[in-house]
């Protein structure tokens, strides 16, 4: 998939008439970054590619998403999942293009010493998860807690926050968040 990500950014920019310097600029990745991701050679973590298209701006569902999507679709099978990660973590999503939606809900999975990278995440809304098996260390902020089984989170998505997986065993859960702007 590191190609296909790479591919995926590098047809976005051009699309939109952006240089890799600019694009640099705009989201604060080193243009050096960008150029590897885009040449396939350097796999981004979440946060990362999260702060790439920040500087477009487009998010992570419009990037992995089909724009063809239907809009009134009702029933998604487990195969129909739009993955929007990479490498240790999976996001599968529910619907590929959100953008007329209201709420964007995932199956994720992070395997042990897996998550979104050394740089918190923020964006707009609020989101919310439980775990269904393994741990999962969650920081907003400045709070840490290390989550099991059953156990919940709820945030404002405003709020600097990373996910990492401190077990050894994948941790499972299912999160929502409001709008879909992740």
């Amino acid at each position: 998939m590191d190609n296909e990500i790479g591919q995926r950014l590098k047809s976005i920019r051009t699309r939109l008439n952006l240089s890799q310097r600019q694009l640099a600029r705009q989201s604060g990745v080193a243009n050096a970054t960008i150029s590897q991701v885009e040449a396939g050679k350097l796999n981004p973590t979440v946060s990362m590619l999260k702060k790439m298209l920040d500087g477009i701006p487009v998010s992570l569902s419009e990037f992995f998403g089909d724009e063809f999507d239907a809009h009134d679709r009702v029933f998604f099978r487990a195969s129909e999942l739009t993955e929007i990660a990479d490498g240790g973590v999976s996001f599968r999503q529910v619907g590929a293009n959100l953008s007329s939606r209201s709420i964007q809900l995932l199956q994720e999975c992070y395997q042990p010493g897996a998550g979104t990278g050394k740089h918190a995440i923020t964006h707009e809304g609020e989101e919310c998860g439980i775990i269904l098996s393994g741990r999962l260390e969650v920081t907003v902020g400045e709070e840490t807690s290390i989550l099991g089984k059953g156990d919940a989170y709820y945030f404002k998505s405003s709020q600097p926050h990373q996910f990492r997986n401190p077990g050894s065993e994948p941790c499972e859960l299912i999160t929502a968040c409001s709008p879909p702007t992740f």
